[in-house]
């Protein structure tokens, strides 16, 4: 399984990266925590994921909160033995401090998304389930949440 514990979920995020989407990849993401409940992704703000004023990108927050919704969700895919497809229908993100440190996105949705992959894998219907990505800086910001991302989680059986 690949997501069964941290060590082979974070290599499959590092193949996912390097072979699939080298934009993943070039941002350095490593898989902090994962269970069924919640997966928390860290970015490390260093010079590559960096604007002008030296706080994590735009393009580097959005990276982060898909992992943490994708990761989940593929968590509780892989355990149906169905060939689920998911993507990201949209989104909606409040940046309310600039992140200046290492960032954590934090997914606690882990029920909301195991039972929309259990109504996908025994409907075949789409399923779209709204998924909630905290961002934190603890170094700079304690456990204050610098952004609240929403996406939307789309997924289908197609099997």
């Amino acid at each position: 399984m690949k997501f069964a514990d941290l060590k082979t979920a974070n290599r499959t995020l590092w193949a996912l990266g390097s072979l699939k989407i080298p934009l993943i990849f070039f941002c350095r993401p490593k898989i902090h925590e994962i269970t069924d409940e919640q997966c928390v992704i860290r970015i490390p703000c260093k010079r590559r994921v960096k604007n002008h004023v030296n706080s994590m990108y735009i393009g580097a927050l959005t990276i982060g909160a898909d992992l943490a919704g994708g990761f989940l969700a593929m968590r509780h895919i892989e355990k149906t033995g169905k060939k689920i497809i998911l993507i990201f229908k949209d989104m909606q993100a409040d940046y309310l401090k600039l992140v200046e440190g290492d960032a954590f996105f934090t997914c606690n949705d882990g029920e909301k998304v195991k039972a929309a992959v259990d109504l996908a894998a025994s409907t075949g219907e789409r399923q779209n389930v709204p998924v909630n990505i905290t961002v934190t800086v603890p170094s700079h910001l304690g456990a204050e949440p610098a952004a609240i991302i929403a996406l939307t989680l789309s997924i289908k059986d197609k099997s």
